[in-house]
């Protein structure tokens, strides 16, 4: 029997380095199929949460920041995006336009969780990353983010609820305040069947290097 990987993938949905390392595990997990399942679960963190409705400019906010200037924060953007189409993500071709809040986001991926599962919460964790990066979507805007629900093949009206109700927002909280005070205050981080921690959004070879080796301690162990 193969062994059941587990994985805690700590990020946000307005972080592209989260989007390349989530095509990146998902790369890793295609050439280990054979050698183990997995089983992501995903956990929140706002790299901006005191962003205020209606976004700020993205080249401005970042390299306000980061303490960037505008040919240095644009340059980022290109390399990012091309990783970004190496792993399955084509980001929009002039870049997001603003950064945004994404609690409603983190929310709602609560809610895919603990209704219908990893899969389901996986699929859906894709079509906001999609809406994000690759639309360069409002996303202050609840009907792209119902968007996103709709193409994960989830319930609108339910998740329509959750965005009115202001429903699991003490759960999310609660994540979130539980990675933070693990040490975690950098996305994407993720931790392997609750033991191993790789912070960053790590090349493919050096994932599967390392998901090897839990899989092989796993396999020792069942």
């Amino acid at each position: 029997m193969k062994p059941i990987i587990k994985i805690d993938f700590v990020s946000d949905i307005g972080c592209p380095w989260c989007a390349v390392g989530l095509g990146t595990l998902e790369q890793a997990m295609e050439a280990l199929k054979d050698q183990a399942d997995f089983e992501i679960h995903f956990e929140p963190f706002e790299l901006n949460p005191q962003m205020r409705i209606g976004g700020e400019n993205a080249i401005e906010y970042l390299g306000k920041k980061y303490g960037l200037s505008e040919q240095q924060v644009k340059a980022n953007q290109v390399q990012i995006r091309e990783r970004a189409a190496a792993v399955g993500f084509d980001f929009h071709p002039e870049g997001r336009k603003k950064v945004y809040n994404t609690f409603d986001a983190h929310r709602l991926l609560y809610w895919a969780g603990h209704e219908y599962g990893p899969a389901s919460q996986l699929k859906l964790k894709r079509e906001l990353f999609r809406t994000y990066f690759c639309l360069g979507a409002d996303f202050d805007e609840r009907s792209h983010l119902l968007d996103a629900v709709q193409r994960a093949h989830l319930d609108q009206g339910q998740a329509g609820k959750v965005l009115e109700e202001g429903l699991y927002a003490q759960e999310v909280r609660a994540q979130e305040s539980f990675y933070q005070d693990q040490g975690i205050n950098a996305v994407p981080a993720l931790i392997l069947n609750g033991k191993y921690l790789m912070k960053g959004a790590q090349p493919l070879e050096i994932l599967e290097a390392s998901l090897k080796e839990v899989i092989e301690e796993s396999s020792k162990v069942t």
